[in-house]
């Protein structure tokens, strides 16, 4: 599955009240591996930057003025989103400004069930521990040296590396991806895996009565049969649909 792992830097707290996107930087990953794509501008926000918000990302107003305007960039970023799902560290931050911004070019909002937010995770899964994306790095061991300051695309970077470890763990993600690219072709473009031994059946005899009955009303070769008609030492196979993950 495709997703946008993203981050902002702005130049304070609520756009509302005037403040701006200052960076921007995205990593498309598949199935939770980074596929190498990524997105980043630097944007002149066209007014002021405040002390407290310059000590946080470092970007100050001589650097950023002559920068892109988010108006020049919005529509690649849409293109690069395309309709992807996007995650975000406090999702409702990232989100309330980069709306606030499609707004103001009277471009349609990005729904926020198409959101993931990496912290909503985190608390879930850590209750009253630590959940910021520096303590989420430091418990699972992403390498934060090159990080002395906040920036969108690192940011980012570090995120798409947590958010495979909150989804399971980056083993899980790279069976994922193993199982996306070769189950299908190894097994006649089907989804299946067998198991080393056949498991005890727990259906009472009533159970399976009614259950031949059901199929019986299917047709004459529901696919039920390939798997009733396997002897009982072969391998049965076992299939296993590739879940949507929330």
């Amino acid at each position: 599955m495709r997703e946008i792992v993203f981050d902002t830097e702005t130049t304070g707290l609520d756009p509302t009240k005037g403040h701006r996107i200052v960076e921007i930087g995205a990593v498309e990953i598949s199935n939770l591996i980074p596929t190498g794509r990524t997105f980043h501008f630097y944007l002149d926000p066209e007014r002021d930057m405040p002390e407290e918000a310059f000590r946080v990302h470092g970007l100050s107003s001589a650097f950023l003025t002559g920068q892109k305007k988010f108006r020049e960039i919005a529509d690649s970023f849409l293109e690069f989103v395309e309709d992807a799902n996007l995650v975000a560290h406090n999702a409702e931050f990232d989100m309330r400004f980069v709306n606030f911004e499609l707004g103001l070019l009277g471009k349609a909002a990005i729904p926020f069930d198409r959101v993931v937010d990496t912290l909503t995770i985190a608390r879930r899964r850590h209750p009253g521990a630590s959940n910021t994306l520096d303590a989420l790095c430091q418990r699972y061991g992403v390498d934060l040296t090159r990080r002395d300051k906040h920036g969108a695309l690192l940011d980012a970077g570090l995120l798409a590396e947590v958010y495979a470890e909150l989804m399971g763990g980056r083993q899980t993600a790279l069976i994922l991806q193993a199982d996306a690219a070769t189950l299908a072709e190894e097994n006649g473009g089907e989804f299946l895996r067998s198991r080393p031994q056949k498991l005890a059946s727990l259906l009472t005899e009533a159970e399976r009565a009614a259950h031949e009955a059901f199929i019986a009303k299917l047709g004459k070769e529901p696919m039920w049969l390939r798997y009733l008609a396997q002897p009982e030492t072969a391998e049965p196979a076992i299939e296993t649909p590739m879940e949507k993950r929330a």
